[in-house]
């Protein structure tokens, strides 16, 4: 499958570019990913409707939940693939058969109402239940991809519980180079660290989507924000607080308040939330 995905996967991403609507799509702007609450509502509104054919109840409202079902599963399937555009390989394999089996449950539902309306019920109950099996499978795959393959998740580690209460020493001053990130140790904790002039920048290295190493990423200003792009998927984060300026990532980046001793010794903690 590894073709096809490639393909479809560099498509999306020439299609919809960095922008507004990506951002939407990743759930930007809410700081939680889109897909999977979406996703809730249509299979949700999928599985009410069977259930009501199997107590016989009101066919409209059977068909209300099932149109209710197709319409949301178009942004559904829209913020899933965009998600699913800037997976790593086996997500996306795993992603491409959870993507094919909730397609076949969208035709399905779509012709169980479409039966329901010509006045087939008997062949919309039949479609309607081969179509809660196609979504299910979809379903458990889609739990797969966010449980045990981590899509979706915070990558970046919350460090508050990790260090100690109070100042610790990081590096000398003068050991940086001016305007180029470099990563640090804190224990065992990797740390993104940028000097500009006499001003240090520290934040978590690891970037929240798929925890790519953010001092390796490109320095871009953005509407006058100082802001870094992870250099696996593009995910921009400010530097001034470790927000998020563009997706896939979801989640912010942790931050560390920094200080300068005389002494030239930079010392952090983490930036209370």
């Amino acid at each position: 499958m590894d073709r096809p995905i490639r393909a479809l996967a560099k498509t999306m991403r020439e299609r919809l570019p960095q922008g507004f609507l990506r951002d939407l799509l990743h759930g930007v702007p809410t700081g939680k990913p889109a897909h999977p609450p979406l996703a809730s509502v249509s299979l949700g509104c999928w599985l009410s409707a069977t259930m009501l054919d199997m107590a016989k109840a009101d066919p409209r409202a059977v068909r209300l939940l099932l149109a209710t079902g197709v319409v949301t599963a178009l942004p559904t399937a829209a913020a899933g693939l965009t998600d699913w555009s800037s997976l790593h390989r086996e997500q996306q394999r795993v992603g491409f058969v959870h993507m094919v089996s909730n397609v076949v449950a969208l035709g399905l539902f779509s012709g169980s109402l479409l039966a329901r309306v010509r006045g087939r019920e008997r062949t919309g109950r039949a479609l309607s239940y081969a179509g809660l099996a196609a979504g299910g499978f979809g379903g458990y795959l889609g739990g797969h991809l966010a449980y045990r393959m981590s899509a979706g998740a915070n990558h970046a580690p919350q460090v508050s519980h990790l260090v100690p209460l109070g100042w610790h020493d990081l590096c000398l001053l003068k050991d940086l180079p001016d305007g180029r990130p470099v990563s640090r140790r804190l224990g065992y904790i990797s740390l993104f660290v940028l000097r500009r002039a006499e001003s240090v920048t520290v934040m978590v290295d690891t970037c929240p989507h798929l925890a790519g190493p953010l001092h390796q990423g490109r320095l871009v200003e953005e509407d006058g924000e100082a802001c870094v792009v992870c250099p696996w998927h593009g995910s921009t984060f400010r530097l001034d607080d470790g927000s998020v300026r563009h997706g896939p990532a979801t989640a912010p980046a942790p931050t560390f308040e920094t200080r300068v001793r005389k002494d030239g010794t930079i010392q952090v903690r983490p930036q209370l939330t």
